[in-house]
């Protein structure tokens, strides 16, 4: 008689998680055997009727199981006489989510995955719960080069929430590649992820409307790729359009700006008819291009809402005026045959509903609210409670905190979406999104791939991850096992490293990263920092050491180019500041009445020198990362905003050359009982 290991629910006991491969999302129910299934010699084949979507699944797991045997594993649209892995769909296709999914174990995407030493068997009632099967045997694959194989194992498995949302920004930063949304598709489709949200103001072309943001837009074409792209991947993509603020590439051509309330502001004065016949056609189009069931109309930072009476006429109620807009487009979605969802400001941006709470109540009722946050909080209940107790459905929205910093705060991002979720969970959320912000546009988007797979697997699992375990578990998963402990480790590190920034110089790492270090205000908060700043460029330092190591081990082109730029710009921005301390601690030794000698000694060779000098490694740095950034950054995005971002580094290296030379020429000139300048005379001024 087997005997079996159970591990049901969520947690792997200690023996048992060092016996086998994690395996990302954690399974719902999981039992372990002894034997196994080895791959030489497998087939795949169905045992049901295939439809493409079956077929789809059977052949990405042909081409991802043999990992280093060689060629794919047949597949066969029968079911195979030898030893095989045979998929099951005992129902309808259901390929997508619908307007009204459930979670739980009889929901439309559970799965059930059975091995043993004689075969292999992924059943569901879907094509999408396959899908998901085939996404957690591709996990299950161990042993060495030559000699893989299936450990004999139970698993029923299924989503806690019916709704695992990934949101990309295309409006606020770089845009990516159409290529690249694929490929965030493939990437969050391996964690069992089935929305991604379309994140657009004005980055999408719509017929009549040749003058809004030309250089920065997918074309139709293009989004109808991606959006097929990610049905056979059973992920739905649902249109996030912006259709009250944040419309100001829109409102800033001429011929758009009367739409505004305010002229060339970004948002749209709704007492104005033309604004209405703008969003009627705005929002048809969009919902034509999209054939995903709901439709996100954004609604979040009302800025300039309580200026309205003002603009508009001291009888305008600003919360009037705005639950009549919200309840007018969501009657346009609902005719469309959407199901509409909009954002809840609570304690967040505008703070809407904190300031005319009277809106909860009055919101259609097949309306979703979506509140969001990004900030740890202890209970995130305040967030959700107020829609739960007038029976409004919802789905929450916590984020990857990376959109100004440097490099992804994942400390921040996990506690984030950990708490969110579980306040979801708790009344009744139907999903979560986990928002991809692109705010400062210079963040290189690949190094958030943790943080998207970490808010898929929480939205999956029933318990949320250990976070210091998931670096590893995912390292394993993503990367050959001779490199998974240094991108664990340099994940880790990388993220810490940020956080340390942060603390030292303040938030919004990449807005450090280019200001004048020597304002007074900045050098005090530098030198009671130092040690902050010493540890965040260990950090970046060990950090990027881990990642050439496994580049070097795995040749991999897609995630480690850019943690490696990010990890040089933690330990540039390190440094720069560490100098800037040192630089101004010589000026106060120096004095103002230096003898010659001191003035070689610290303004030129500790400074200035054309090699070797403080200023000399400033500009090797800033002029060699410059190149690599741009390459990072064309690797995923299209060139748009790209001038603007590369002028930042060019400034910066100009800051430091202008300031070189000044000292370079004081140092060379300087005679006896002469009067050294102050530090702020000869620091650029911009």
């Amino acid at each position: 008689m087997r005997h079996f290991l159970w591990v049901i629910v969520f947690a792997y006991p200690v023996s048992l998680a060092a016996k086998h491969r994690p395996l990302l999302p954690q399974p719902q129910q999981i039992e372990y055997g002894s034997v196994r299934l080895a791959l030489r010699g497998l087939n795949i084949g169905l045992g049901s009727t295939p439809s493409p979507e079956d077929l789809f699944a059977a052949k990405e797991l042909s081409s991802a199981l043999p990992l280093t045997e060689g060629k794919p594993i047949p597949v066969e649209e029968i079911r195979p006489s030898g030893p095989a892995i045979i998929l099951v769909r005992t129902g309808a296709i259901d390929a997508l989510p619908g307007p009204n999914d459930h979670a739980g174990p009889d929901s439309r995407e559970a799965y059930e995955i059975r091995i043993d030493a004689k075969g292999a068997e992924i059943r569901s009632r879907s094509s999408a719960g396959l899908y998901y099967g085939v996404q957690t045997m591709r996990q299950l694959v161990e042993g060495n080069p030559g000699d893989q194989f299936l450990p004999e194992v139970r698993i029923h498995d299924w989503p806690s929430m019916a709704y695992r949302g990934f949101m990309m920004d295309m409006s606020h930063g770089p845009l990516p590649t159409e290529a690249e949304v694929e490929r965030q598709i493939d990437f969050l489709a391996r964690w069992k992820t089935n929305q991604y949200y379309f994140y657009s103001e004005a980055s999408i072309a719509l017929r009549g409307y040749d003058l809004v943001n030309p250089d920065g837009r997918f074309t139709q074409d293009e989004v109808r790729r991606i959006i097929e792209h990610a049905r056979q991947r059973h992920m739905d993509v649902v249109p996030l359009a912006e259709l009250y603020g944040h419309l100001h590439d829109v409102f800033r051509v001429e011929y758009y700006s009367d739409l505004s309330l305010l002229p060339h502001g970004g948002e749209i004065n709704p007492l104005n008819p033309q604004t209405e016949a703008f969003l009627e056609d705005w929002v048809g189009q969009l919902a034509a291009l999209f054939p995903s069931p709901w439709f996100h109309m954004g609604l979040d930072e009302p800025w300039e809402l309580d200026k309205a009476a003002g603009v508009l006429g001291g009888g305008v109620d600003p919360s009037k005026l705005f639950g009549d807009q919200l309840t007018k487009t969501a009657a346009i979605l609902t005719q469309l045959g959407k199901r509409p969802m909009f954002w809840a400001d609570v304690h967040s941006g505008a703070k809407t509903f904190d300031k005319h709470p009277e809106l909860v109540s009055q919101l259609p009722k097949n309306i979703i609210a979506v509140p969001w946050h990004y900030k740890p909080e202890p209970d995130y209940s305040g967030f959700v409670a107020p829609f739960a107790r007038e029976h409004i459905q919802q789905v929450v929205q916590p984020g990857i905190w990376c959109w100004s910093d440097i490099a992804p705060d994942l400390s921040t991002t996990f506690a984030n979406i950990d708490g969110f979720v579980a306040a979801g969970r708790q009344y009744g959320a139907l999903g979560m999104i986990n928002s991809g912000w692109t705010d400062s546009s210079q963040i290189l988007y690949r190094t958030a791939l943790p943080g998207m797979a970490y808010g898929s697997v929480a939205a999956w699992q029933s318990k949320p991850e250990e976070h210091h375990q998931f670096f590893l578990d995912y390292a394993s998963q993503m990367y050959p096992s001779e490199a998974a402990g240094d991108l664990a480790t340099g994940l880790e590190k990388l993220s810490e490293a940020d956080h340390l920034a942060a603390e030292a110089l303040g938030n919004y790492t990449v807005d450090r990263l280019w200001e004048d270090p020597f304002i007074p205000t900045r050098l005090k908060r530098v030198e009671s920092s130092r040690e902050k700043l010493h540890q965040e460029r260990l950090l970046a330092e060990d950090a990027e050491k881990r990642f050439r190591r496994a580049q070097a081990a795995t040749h991999d082109a897609y995630t480690l180019p850019s943690l490696i730029v990010t990890a040089r710009m933690l330990d540039y921005e390190g440094m720069k500041y560490l100098y800037a301390d040192e630089i101004a601690g010589f000026f106060k030794a120096l004095g103002r009445h230096p003898s010659p000698e001191e003035v070689d000694l610290y303004l030129f060779r500790q400074m200035s020198a054309i090699i070797h000098g403080r200023f000399a490694d400033l500009m090797d740095a800033i002029a060699t990362l410059r190149g690599k950034y741009r390459s990072a950054w064309l690797d995923e995005y299209t060139d748009y905003r790209l001038g603007v971002e590369l002028g930042r580094w060019d400034a910066e290296y100009e800051y430091w050359r202008r300031f070189q030379a000044r000292l370079l020429d004081v140092a060379q000139s300087f005679k006896k009982d002469e009067t050294l300048p102050a530090l702020d005379e000869l620091r650029p001024h911009f």
